[in-house]
């Protein structure tokens, strides 16, 4: 490697997506130098994740950022709305859920990433963020990773030893397949085309979709537009693609009748992009001098908008186990594997939860008609409290993580890190247990009732 740059670090990170900048915030916050290494010149991509959920909003408030954070420009959803055939309902409530923002906020990930980052790097002299920065190997030494591989803006090589390599770079990690730790790969029955069209005032919210003639359309709320995702058949694309731009407008105008006037908007295929959607897991996070966290650990499905705040939990039962050992140098495995099982139950539990998603949208997909909501569906929501048992199902979910305050650390100016404050924790799994378990009962009885005699569904996904 005698034509690399070398830099050294405590840890490098590889990826600048939500559990990169939070973990590398979260180290830097605790004393630790780290390295994050994103590849592209900016957080820009414009169908990223944008739900940022009450957990995560807590864990913004437990870092003294919230009240910051909350300057920048989002709407709020409070409960979520969605339409199955001629049913329109409100879905998971999110008003009653054990903390400060009761509510999620519907945010660009790009200013959500920026706003993160740029405070690492006011804060914590430790921080060292470098865009533009591609990962494309590892580097070992006696069986143990000791750092990684990249290419810098004018394709400079660069060698970064570290004691900890992090991989947070997504459902497509480099870091993941260098290390050739085993990948569980699981169906999803669906793929997403994702594109903008404008928005207008008194427009309904329906980010819980809506759901009709074989296909669903999300709608998601950035004020002046809608992020929206229209979900296909996975392998449908170029079929969609061969009959024309002019029928793909007819398809969301017939979803979605008030946005008729406004599907003109879309004159190329270019505007349309498409999510290729997975659901997999790590059988194995960690191997000798790295680990995987986020999607690079577990891709989730776009079901529920939890990725990024799954990441996020990621990130901080990261940190709070491995910034001692980091400060130290003493990093094992053990403290490895014990990010895995602290934070494998809520992946496994959550994915199962999409998995029954998938399979109901499954069922959508086979009538290609207008639909009519199944008496059960009608009859769930009226429940009493399984709108606000779902609501910290999808807002809080399974073993929310909490900031760990540090013992040494110097904090930077007043109204920035110092400000930091931690909330008791409080097991609400009770809660949580009874909205899922609701939930997917109700989806069993549907599916049993509705699967065609003589046919047999054997895709399931291993819990």
């Amino acid at each position: 490697m005698s034509n690399y740059d070398t830099l050294e670090t405590t840890c490098c990170i590889a990826g600048g997506g939500p559990a990169g900048i939070m973990l590398g915030y979260l180290l830097a916050r605790k004393g630790v130098r780290v390295t994050v290494l994103e590849k592209h010149s900016d957080f820009f991509r414009d169908f990223r994740g944008d739900t940022v959920h009450p957990s995560s909003l807590e864990v913004m408030h437990e870092l003294g950022l919230l009240e910051e954070l909350l300057r920048l420009p989002h709407q709020r959803v409070t409960s979520v709305g969605g339409v199955i055939g001629d049913y329109a309902f409100q879905g998971p409530d999110f008003r009653h859920v054990p903390a400060h923002c009761k509510y999620i906020a519907l945010m660009p990930q790009w200013d959500f990433l920026k706003f993160l980052s740029d405070r690492a790097q006011i804060f914590f002299p430790t921080f060292n963020l470098r865009m533009q920065h591609e990962v494309v190997g590892l580097s070992h030494d006696n069986g143990r990773i000791t750092g990684v591989l990249a290419f810098g803006p004018a394709q400079q090589p660069l060698h970064v030893r570290a004691d900890l390599v992090i991989g947070c770079d997504g459902r497509h990690s480099i870091v993941r397949k260098a290390a050739q730790l085993p990948l569980r790969e699981f169906g999803v029955p669906f793929d997403v085309l994702w594109f903008r069209i404008s928005r207008r005032h008194g427009d309904p919210q329906r980010v819980f979709g809506t759901v009709n003639y074989g296909k669903a359309l999300i709608l998601i709320d950035r004020a002046d537009y809608f992020q929206a995702g229209l979900i296909i058949p996975k392998g449908s694309v170029e079929e969609i693609r061969q009959r024309g731009l002019d029928d793909f407008r007819k398809t969301i105008a017939q979803i979605a009748p008030f946005l008729d006037g406004r599907v003109a908007e879309l004159k190329d295929w270019d505007q349309v992009k498409v999510l290729t959607v997975q659901l997999n897991r790590l059988e194995r996070w960690y191997c000798p001098g790295l680990l995987c966290i986020g999607d690079a650990a577990h891709a989730m499905s776009p079901a529920g908008g939890v990725g990024i705040n799954l990441a996020i939990q990621d990130a901080v039962a990261a940190a709070n186990i491995l910034a001692g050992p980091l400060r130290e140098g003493r990093v094992t495995e053990a403290d490895l594997a014990a990010v895995q099982q602290r934070r494998e139950l809520p992946t496994r539990i959550t994915q199962a939860a999409q998995a029954f998603l998938h399979k109901g949208f499954e069922r959508a997909f086979k009538n290609t008609g207008p639909l009519r909501a199944p008496w059960q569906i009608r009859l769930f929501w009226r429940i009493p409290g399984v709108r606000r048992a779902l609501g910290y199902a999808v807002g809080i979910g399974v073993r929310p993580e909490h900031v760990d305050q540090p013992q040494q650390a110097k904090y930077g100016p007043a109204g920035g890190p110092a400000g930091a404050v931690r909330r008791p924790r409080g097991s609400r799994l009770s809660a949580f247990a009874a909205g899922i378990g609701t939930g997917l009962g109700v989806a069993v009885t549907l599916l049993r009732k509705a699967k065609a005699p003589g046919r047999h569904n054997s895709s399931r996904l291993a819990a």
